[in-house]
């Protein structure tokens, strides 16, 4: 399967990169194979092999003209609220019908700690004073949640198995009668782990708890409804694989518990008439909106909504099974390489995040990115996040390159 790096176009043999080619000028997708279809949309590839969707989505043709018609809005129209509202209102939109939720149950947020704060901020923890977390979590989310221990609360953090997963039984051991939140992430960003979400879900509300997830890792690699998963909250942004950009997250908030809960982190767009305009009342929207703040990203959401549209027309499911192949191709390599995985190998247990083993990742990042190849690291592991935008080539590339550089590896 290894084999010497070919001549890809845009790249020289040396790994250097060549002149841009031309813009490519097709829009539609195509017939054909995934990548075939869609890759001409990404400039990034006339030059790189971008594999590094869980740092960030490739740049495409069509978030460069969201970002080109939210200038000419403003340069044409002056200053459009009326306008740039219902643009918000569109990325609310987008976003439920990605997940499978109503659009009165999403938040539009800056960022998944705006709408995290929001909740922790308006939880009460004298009931149920317990907020059960992992190991796993990004560390917004940790901090957020630690931050409410100055108002009574007390986080416990669920281990990780020997195996590099996180077993039901650990989290049974924690969630408990005096558990008010549980809080997972969906795909662990440091080894690329996957939470059995159903199962924490059942164990916890049949123990009275919340469960919050986060979902930046998978919304977009894989498909999420909200009603199966049976979450309280789930949170995202469109910067990785939703093909978006910085700026724009999202929070669903299930009907039955928004009232529940009243945040003291809010601002004047969760309020019950935004234009309403009173400073000296409080009295945030019945609906998900509650959770929002100020005033909401408006470049980001033009670029956002772009994104999250093409990623529904390229397909969800499609580049979920995509992206297990070009994994399971990934994982022969090195295999081949001797390589030591820290992703669990069952596609059921990760997701479209493949992390190796590393004596010196950012050592490896670096010279890897010498070669024209974008991937990234963390927690001593090479991060390689393949997309639907992502061929078998550039697996092999990757492939190639990791067996010259083989010393760098665990």
């Amino acid at each position: 399967m290894l084999r010497a790096k070919r001549n890809v176009p845009g790249l020289q043999l040396n790994g250097e990169p060549a002149a841009p080619a031309e813009p490519a000028r097709e829009r539609p997708l195509l017939v054909g194979p995934l990548p075939d279809r869609i890759r001409h949309r990404f400039p990034i590839f006339r030059n790189r092999v971008y594999i590094n969707s869980c740092s960030q989505g490739a740049l495409s043709d069509a978030v460069r003209d969201a970002y080109e018609r939210y200038l000419e809005d403003w340069d044409e129209r002056g200053a459009p609220w009326d306008y740039w509202v219902e643009k918000s209102e569109d990325a609310r939109r987008a976003f439920a019908g990605l997940i499978g939720a109503d659009a009165d149950e999403v938040a539009v947020t800056t960022s998944v700690s705006a709408g995290l704060s929001a909740i922790a901020t308006g939880l009460r923890y004298a009931r149920r004073s317990k907020i059960v977390t992992t190991d796993w979590e990004f560390p917004t989310v940790g901090q957020i949640w630690h931050a409410q221990e100055l108002r009574g609360a007390r986080v416990v953090h669920v281990e990780t198995g020997e195996d590099g997963t996180i077993p039901l039984e650990h989290f049974a051991r924690e969630i408990d009668d005096d558990t008010a939140i549980v809080s997972i992430t969906h795909v662990c960003y440091r080894n690329g782990a996957r939470v059995d979400v159903e199962e924490v879900v059942r164990l916890a509300h049949e123990r009275g708890a919340l469960v919050l997830l986060d979902a930046y890792q998978t919304a977009g690699s894989l498909p999420l409804d909200v009603r199966e998963l049976g979450v309280d909250f789930l949170a995202a942004g469109v910067l990785k694989y939703l093909l978006g950009s910085a700026g724009l997250a999202f929070l669903y908030a299930r009907r039955g518990v928004v009232e529940r809960i009243w945040p003291t982190a809010t601002g004047w767009f969760a309020d019950k008439d935004i234009f309403q305009m009173d400073h000296r009342d409080y009295s945030p929207s019945s609906t998900a909106s509650r959770f929002q703040s100020g005033t909401p990203p408006i470049p980001a959401i033009y670029a956002g909504v772009a994104g999250i549209e093409l990623m529904q027309e390229i397909g969800v499911a499609e580049t979920r099974k995509h992206v297990n192949a070009l994994n399971a191709r990934l994982i022969d390599g090195l295999d081949e390489l001797g390589a030591t995985l820290a992703t669990p190998r069952r596609p059921k247990r990760r997701g479209a995040l493949v992390c190796v083993r590393s004596k010196d990742a950012p050592a490896l990042v670096e010279v890897l990115g010498r070669e024209g190849i974008v991937t990234s690291d963390r927690d001593s592991n090479l991060r390689i996040s393949a997309h639907a935008y992502n061929s078998t080539d550039d697996v092999d590339d990757l492939l190639a390159a990791l067996q010259r550089h083989r010393k760098l590896l665990a």
